[in-house]
């Protein structure tokens, strides 16, 4: 018999991922993932990836200005973040890891905010209950615990809200993401765990990191159902992620959604990919591009001309400007602000640390 009930079959993901746009636009309708979205949703979610895509640019070239110490790129998965953070409500929460900088976008939080962090000027320079977006985790899979621990402290003050944590497919090797999943499972929190499968943690591809079918057959052994999504097909990871969103919000507990996608550039701009990745396999991945998918869906559905395109571009332009204007050389703050937000009570060696450094700060300013 079932543990709990729950029968395991109903948890398996599909054998293919799901998949409603090809490459050149055509759209599969599916009665099981509809895209209850207007056509001014769907302009909205091509603007969101360009920005994304633009923005995400500019932070290369700041950290190649020696602007910024390092800078994780999101190029070839804007469909898979903007996608799934769109699939959220109002009032729903996000916790990132480093690379989302497209899901932050579609939650209205400042991108220069989030490149201070890069710079080193602050550690993190947004409001988190302004946007419901947590602060970005660079430690691997720390967020997933941060996810479910929220989304558990809201089903016990009965706040309907659906709580996203995304992450890598590396991270799904860490230890934190597996007691994450497993306590969202036990308690049936409503809490999404968005993966993001681009191919390879670091340079480690997804085949020596893990010998279950899928990343998403992960999530039976924690008693959730599994979706696996085209994660380059924005309407396909938008609806899977709503059906997702709905039946946790409907009290049905946590699901894992791995969403395949293919990271375009380094892993950070400390990395190498051609040490790990060939050029013939790097060009077969800009066919699959997202935004140029998208493009070509509204194309075909009389959604384009070439006001919406000059509209967009420019608004991207902009938006990517306003952000090196806001980075370029900003200055760096008080050091010992580090000090103020760790405990609410410091323990002894508190101060003589805090006191250490000032005086290390004082000798170089002497010297």
């Amino acid at each position: 018999m079932p543990h709990h009930g729950i029968d395991p079959q109903a948890l398996l993901p599909p054998d293919e991922p799901v998949h409603l746009l090809d490459p050149d636009g055509t759209y599969h309708e599916d009665p099981e993932h509809p895209v209850d979205l207007k056509d001014a949703d769907l302009r909205e979610l091509y603007q969101l990836m360009v920005v994304t895509r633009k923005v995400d640019r500019e932070a290369i070239n700041l950290q190649r200005q020696g602007q910024l110490g390092v800078y994780a790129s999101c190029l070839g998965q804007e469909a898979a973040q903007v996608g799934g953070a769109f699939a959220l409500g109002e009032n729903d929460w996000i916790f990132p890891s480093y690379r989302e900088m497209g899901a932050a976008i579609v939650r209205k939080v400042d991108p220069s905010a989030l490149l201070h962090l890069y710079r080193g000027t602050w550690l993190s320079d947004h409001d988190p209950y302004k946007h419901n977006f947590a602060l970005m985790a660079i430690p691997i899979g720390t967020q997933a615990l941060h996810a479910a621990g929220f989304a558990m402290g809201a089903k016990f003050d009965d706040n309907p809200i659906v709580v996203m944590g995304y992450f890598g497919d590396g991270a799904t090797s860490e230890g934190d993401p597996h007691e994450a999943l497993n306590f969202a499972g036990v308690f049936e929190a409503p809490c999404i765990f968005f993966v993001q499968n681009n191919q390879y943690a670091i340079s480690v591809p997804l085949s020596k990191q893990t010998h279950a079918p899928t990343l998403a057959h992960k999530a039976v052994g924690y008693g959730m159902p599994g979706y696996r999504v085209d994660g380059n097909d924005v309407l396909a990871t938008y609806a899977v992620t709503r059906k997702a969103v709905e039946r946790s919000r409907a009290g049905e507990g946590p699901a894992l959604i791995e969403a395949l996608t293919y990271r375009m550039e380094a892993h950070t701009t400390s990395d190498d990919p051609s040490r790990y990745r060939t050029t013939e396999e790097e060009e077969l991945a800009r066919t699959f591009d997202p935004i140029l998918r998208m493009e070509n869906f509204l194309r075909a559905r009389d959604l384009w001309d070439s006001d919406f395109e000059q509209e967009v571009d420019q608004a991207a332009k902009a938006e990517a400007t306003r952000v090196r204007e806001e980075i370029y050389d900003a200055p760096h703050g008080d050091p010992l602000e580090l000090f103020e937000h760790v405990y609410v009570e410091p323990p002894a060696s508190y101060e003589a640390q805090k006191a250490q450094l000032r005086e290390e700060l004082r000798a170089g300013e002497d010297a």
